[in-house]
C-alpha cells in the first residue's frame, strides 16, 4: 500500500484524492491550511483520511508527513519552499505542480544537496505532460531543427471580451504573463519577453492565438540545449485575449500591481466548469536525409471519477502529477534526487492508471 500525503484540498488537490483513490494501492492522508476543507474532500472521496492540524504551521506538516512515502503539492505556489524542505527533513518523496520559475530553482538546490529522498517538480500540465509530449516527438527524429509546445487551458463557450474563464489558480495565471520565459535559439538558451511571438494556431479545426509565457516548459530546454536549435512554449487562448492583456498590464499598468489585478479578475471573471485543455506540439527535424513533420495533440473536457464531475484542467493537472507519482513507488523512476519529467517516457507515463485521463497513444 503506497501512503500519500495531499498537501492543499482546493480544485485540483480534490481531483488527485479522487483520482489515487479510484485505484488499488493508494491511501491518501488530505491536509491543507483549513481541516474543514481537508475534511470535507476527504470524506466525498471515500478511501482517504483527514489530518486534522492546519498545516501552515511548520510542526503541524512535519506530522502530516509521519509515515508517508511521497508528498503532492497543490498548495499555491508561494507554499512549496517550506513543503519540500520539510519532505528533505522526511525523506519523503516530493512533487508539485508549480510552474513558477524561483520555486523550481530552489527544489532543484535541494535536489543536489543530497537531502531526501526524489524532488519530481513541475508536474501537472505545462510544465509537465507537455514536456514528455515533446521528448516524444524529439526521439523520433535524427536531427531536430525546432520544436514547439503549445497548451491551452481555455472556456468551452467563452461570453466575454477577454474570451476567458477562470479555470484554474488566479495567481498562477497573473504569474505566467509576468516573467521571462525560457526558450532555444540557435541551440542556445535564451529568455524571451512574455506576451510576444502571437501567432495563429489552429487545432481541431477552430483558431486560437498563441503566446509566450513563462514557467511551461520546465527544464526542457536545459536538456535539449545543443541538441535542438529553435524549441519554445506558447499560450493559446482565444484570439483577442493577448491584445486585452497588454492593455491591463502596460496601459493600466497592473505590471506594477499584479496583486491588485488577480483581485479584479477573481471579482470580475466567472469560473466555469465547461472547460477544455489543449496540447498541441511540432517536431521539425529529419530522418536521415528526410526533412519531416511529427505531431501530437489531445483535446481533454470535463469527465466523471466515479460519481463526481471534474473539469478537463482538473483531469489533466491531476494526471499529470499522478502519472510520475505512480512511476516513482513502483520503482520506475530514480528515488533519489531532481526528477526530471523528461526522462520519463510518454508511453510508460500513458500506460499507467492515469494515463487515460489524458488520452491513450
Amino acid at each position: 500500500m503506497h501512503d500519500v500525503l495531499l498537501v492543499g484540498a482546493g480544485r485540483v488537490g480534490r481531483t488527485v484524492v479522487h483520482m489515487l483513490g479510484a485505484e488499488e494501492g493508494y491511501r491518501v492522508r488530505v491536509a491543507d491550511r483549513d481541516p474543514a476543507r481537508a475534511a470535507a474532500v476527504a470524506a466525498e472521496a471515500g478511501r482517504a483520511e483527514a489530518f486534522a492540524e492546519p498545516v501552515d504551521q511548520p510542526a503541524a506538516l512535519r506530522r502530516a508527513l509521519e509515515g508517508m512515502k511521497a508528498v503532492i503539492s497543490a498548495a499555491p505556489f508561494t507554499e512549496n519552499r517550506r513543503i519540500a524542505e520539510a519532505a528533505a527533513d522526511a525523506g519523503v518523496h516530493y512533487l508539485d505542480l508549480t510552474e513558477d520559475v524561483s520555486v523550481t530553482r530552489f527544489v532543484k538546490e535541494l535536489a543536489a544537496s543530497g537531502r531526501g529522498a526524489a524532488f519530481v517538480p513541475q508536474c501537472g500540465v505545462a510544465p509537465g505532460f507537455i514536456t514528455l509530449v515533446g521528448m516524444h516527438l524529439v526521439e523520433q527524429l535524427d536531427r531536430v531543427d525546432t520544436l514547439t509546445l503549445r497548451v491551452g487551458a481555455l472556456p468551452d463557450q467563452p461570453n466575454n471580451r477577454l474570451k476567458y474563464n477562470l479555470t484554474w489558480s488566479t495567481e498562477g495565471l497573473v504569474n505566467e504573463y509576468l516573467h521571462p520565459c525560457e526558450a532555444l535559439r540557435g541551440g542556445k538558451l535564451v529568455t524571451v519577453p512574455p506576451l510576444e511571438g502571437k501567432e495563429e494556431i489552429i487545432v481541431d479545426g477552430v483558431a486560437y492565438e498563441a503566446f509566450t509565457t513563462s514557467g511551461g516548459v520546465g527544464t526542457l530546454c536545459h536538456t535539449l540545449e545543443g541538441r535542438v536549435k529553435r524549441l519554445d512554449y506558447k499560450t493559446m487562448r482565444y484570439p483577442g485575449h493577448l491584445e486585452l492583456v497588454r492593455f491591463l498590464l502596460d496601459d493600466l499598468r497592473f505590471r506594477e500591481s499584479p496583486e491588485e489585478l488577480v483581485r479584479i479578475f477573481q471579482r470580475s471573471i466567472p469560473t466555469t466548469r465547461d472547460d477544455v485543455v489543449l496540447v498541441s506540439a511540432r517536431a521539425l527535424g529529419y530522418v536521415g536525409d528526410q526533412f519531416v513533420e511529427r505531431t501530437w495533440w489531445r483535446r481533454v473536457g470535463s469527465q466523471m471519477i466515479g460519481e463526481h464531475a471534474f473539469t478537463g484542467i482538473e483531469l489533466s493537472t491531476a494526471a499529470g502529477v499522478a502519472g510520475p507519482l505512480h512511476l516513482l513507488l513502483d520503482g520506475h523512476i530514480p528515488a533519489k534526487g531532481l526528477v526530471k519529467l523528461e526522462s520519463i517516457a510518454l508511453h510508460d507515463f500513458l500506460a499507467t492508471p492515469f494515463g487515460r485521463w489524458v488520452g491513450r497513444a
